[in-house]
């Protein structure tokens, strides 16, 4: 029979998984639930919740640095560091409207506060990130240290509290991405770093996904710190919160910047002025940019009431994004945005037996990039590849790196790859 274990600190959850790997018994462990609709379903014998592993244990703004539970809510992370005006950085999405879980789901989409649901060891196990990354990269790149305990049921630490603390293996990149199945978190430590004082968002209305793309690179080439760049198509901008976005009936480019008062209006001013080459230009304000950008950070575009496309998340060159989107949306039904600046695509697709994974992957691979199916039902997650199939030489490495952590495999077994 199944059971639920709940261990309340680091020895007991040693003992849990001393246990398991003893008697080969396979686990699934859970934060909050709220991504457990992605990846392969976990075939488990068990699942450890980690609910009681919360709370921030160490928050030192002086020092930019916060260490938590890995079941700390996001919603409280935000909040402590948004009382002395900081941030994560790295923009965590909510991703619990688009995957039609509980988490986040309370309210409208333009009404709920722009905290992302889930929790922080959530957020770094799947090294989620927001628009924001083009400036200051992914997840795994503001995580700085963790306590964990091994698949071995062995309790082990990596990292501190300064980056420069990290000698030899720098365990906290590798941790970042493994979606829990090398070792279970019971503790991490991230870097914050302060809020902007304002926001403004260049948008420039017309024009294809390569138009949009030009005008994205041309941003990004600038002097101007941009710190996100998307482009929707008409008929996903017409489902935007914000009326200027919706009002227009036209595809749209966005450009964000951010930083202290005088600075963003000069650079955003300039911005329009070199970008009108391109098409008709305007301007969103702190308030509506940051629900825009919120809109493109939790993929809300594809999360309206009863949209039950598939969800593909494709990484690619920047270049490539607009070419991919052309490639991809020429049957009826299909949708897709960008955003990195044309290095991340978000394709909706019609329900369909094998998502199109014979059409989708053969073209990102061209690109040089990876497919994840992103949302799907749990049937069709479950036979066939979920995450980008890996070159032989890379998946040999992922097995010894997974036998190495968690030898008897009973992590969330097969959430990523076949288990071997």
């Amino acid at each position: 029979m199944s059971e639920t274990f709940r261990p309340e600190n680091a020895e007991q959850l040693r003992d849990v998984l001393a246990w398991a790997a003893s008697e080969s018994k396979r686990l699934e462990i859970i934060g909050s639930g709220s991504k457990r609709e992605l990846g392969h379903p976990v075939a488990a014998d068990h699942a450890v919740e980690l609910a009681a592993l919360s709370g921030i244990s160490l928050y030192e703004p002086d020092e930019l640095v916060l260490s938590a539970g890995p079941s700390t809510a996001l919603a409280e992370v935000e909040a402590a560091l948004a009382e002395r005006n900081q941030q994560l950085d790295f923009e965590p999405p909510d991703y619990g409207p688009l995957l039609s879980t509980s988490a986040g789901a309370q309210g409208a989409a333009s009404d709920r506060a722009n905290v992302p649901a889930g929790t922080l060891g959530g957020a770094l196990a799947c090294n989620l990130s927001g628009p924001r990354r083009i400036k200051s990269g992914a997840a795994r790149d503001h995580f700085l240290g963790f306590k964990a305990v091994s698949g071995h049921g062995t309790i082990f630490k990596s990292g501190g509290r300064v980056v420069k603390n990290v000698t030899g293996y720098d365990l906290s990149k590798l941790m970042a991405g493994s979606w829990g199945t090398l070792a279970v978190t019971t503790e991490v430590t991230v870097k914050v770093l302060p809020a902007p004082e304002k926001t403004r968002t260049m948008l420039l209305f017309g024009g294809d996904a390569v138009t949009g793309g030009r005008a994205m690179t041309m941003a990004m080439s600038s002097p101007y710190d941009v710190s996100g760049a998307a482009w929707l198509p008409a008929s996903l901008s017409a489902q935007s919160s914000v009326e200027l976005v919706s009002s227009r009936n036209a595809a749209v480019a966005a450009v964000r910047v951010e930083g202290f008062g005088p600075s963003v209006e000069y650079r955003c001013s300039v911005l329009r002025e070199q970008l009108g080459v391109f098409g008709q230009t305007e301007e969103l304000h702190t308030a509506n940019s940051t629900r825009f950008w919120r809109e493109i950070r939790d993929v809300l575009p594809f999360a309206g009431p009863g949209d039950d496309r598939l969800v593909w998340k494709i990484s690619v060159p920047p270049a490539a994004g607009p070419a991919i989107v052309t490639e991809l949306t020429d049957e009826d039904g299909a949708d897709a945005f960008l955003d990195w600046a044309g290095g991340l695509v978000w394709l909706a697709l019609p329900a369909g037996v094998d998502a199109r994974q014979e059409k989708v992957r053969p073209a990102v691979e061209r690109a040089g990039g990876h497919a994840m199916l992103f949302r799907a039902p749990a049937a069709l997650r479950a036979g066939i590849p979920v995450f980008h199939p890996q070159p032989a030489v890379k998946a040999g490495l992922t097995r010894r790196i997974k036998a190495a952590f968690d030898p008897g495999g009973i992590l969330n077994p097969g959430r990523m790859y076949p288990e071997s």
